[in-house]
């Protein structure tokens, strides 16, 4: 299966090419592909900020490069070049702090500046970090990818039609994606029928991104508005809801894009299996629970303006981009170290203790 999920790869959002980061400006899409090069850690954190990319593991990955572009430039500039460089770990780190990937990132690229030998070169060193770091994300997404597979065809092996929201596919990682990786490797074995996609309001990066990235590939997918997902579980014969995650708590309790708690309490009442997608980088056992998740807002004005048109009412506007869903609701956590089914602090304490699968 694995050679068939790489030749079906088409899509991705970066590329580390002669010590330039260039990055797919996702707030382009679906109209123009549009690539912007990043030679400095401050470029790559405001990228990161203004949603150039989007999606945790992509994040990090940036932020591991953005790291050796602010190595380079700090020991251009002289002096204790390692002391001046915590200024650009500290740009990087708030950039997106919902993002656990972003901060594994720059902790691993810390710990391996940390490890430097007496005779290295430094800049080296930390590229081959930060490559290793872009290649293992690509590597743990064709791994969730037969793991969340095995997992649908194991429950219903026929055609049938999957619901997933927001964007967590190649264009918010590495590679093959984490949850479109499974619906895209599914539909390669023959198990997808259609593909429903929240439009995800209110940056849409369900209809702009992943219906996009769907179609390029060449799966039946249907955009449909948030509020429609209830009914298009009751009637459409839905038998997954598959997500990405931003943060894992230590309990299972699993931070991503507003709408999916909704989505996960839906799912349960009508009897549609719950897949959580993501590399164990977005676990972090430090918070205990969903609550410990610091959680992104908006300014209010993607939902009253439209193209620098007011329409809606002069008002407050509540801009939440993220929401908790409680480890209880979700039926399977996938990742590359493995599966958790019906989460809890238990059990991915145990997956976290293992290597990765492959």
């Amino acid at each position: 299966m694995r050679d068939r999920l790489l030749a079906a790869e088409k899509v991705k959002a970066i590329d580390w090419r002669d010590g330039v980061l260039y990055l797919q400006d996702l707030r382009a899409l679906p109209f123009e592909q549009n690539w912007i090069a990043c030679t400095s850690a401050a470029e790559v954190a405001d990228a990161i900020g203004a949603r150039v990319v989007r999606g945790a593991p992509v994040i990090g990955i940036c932020a591991a490069y953005g790291v050796v572009l602010a190595a380079r430039a700090r020991m251009t500039q002289g002096g204790d070049w390692q002391a001046a460089l915590e200024a650009d770990f500290a740009v990087l780190a708030a950039a997106r702090p919902t993002a656990a990937n972003l901060f594994w990132a720059l902790d691993r690229m810390r710990d391996r500046l940390g490890r430097l030998k007496e005779h290295a070169e430094p800049l080296a060193v930390l590229e081959a970090e930060a490559i290793a770091i872009h290649v293992s994300d690509r590597e743990a997404n064709l791994t969730m990818a037969q793991l969340g597979v095995d997992l649908i065809r194991k429950h219903q092996g026929n055609a049938q039609a999957i619901l997933t929201h927001c964007n967590a596919g190649a264009l918010a990682t590495g590679g093959f994606g984490t949850a479109l990786g499974v619906i895209r490797g599914a539909f390669i074995e023959g198990m997808v029928e259609r593909v429903y996609v929240n439009e995800t309001r209110p940056c849409l990066p369900g209809s702009r991104l992943s219906a996009w990235e769907l179609a390029e590939e060449g799966l039946p997918v249907t955009i449909n508005v948030d509020s429609a997902a209830a009914h298009i579980m009751k009637t459409k014969g839905v038998t997954w809801l598959i997500v990405g995650a931003d943060c894992i708590a230590a309990n299972g309790d699993v931070a991503n894009r507003i709408g999916t708690y909704q989505l996960a309490v839906c799912a349960m009442h009508h009897g549609v299996r719950f897949m959580v997608v993501a590399p164990s980088s977005a676990i972090d056992m430090s918070l205990a629970c969903g609550e410990d998740i610091v959680l992104e807002d908006g300014d209010g004005r993607a939902l009253l303006e439209m193209e620098g048109q007011r329409i809606g009412a002069d008002v407050e506007a509540f801009d939440p981009r993220f929401d908790v869903t409680p480890a209880d609701l979700i039926d399977v956590i996938v990742t590359e170290k493995g599966i958790v089914e019906r989460p809890d602090t238990a059990k991915l304490a145990q997956l976290m203790c293992r290597k990765r699968l492959h």
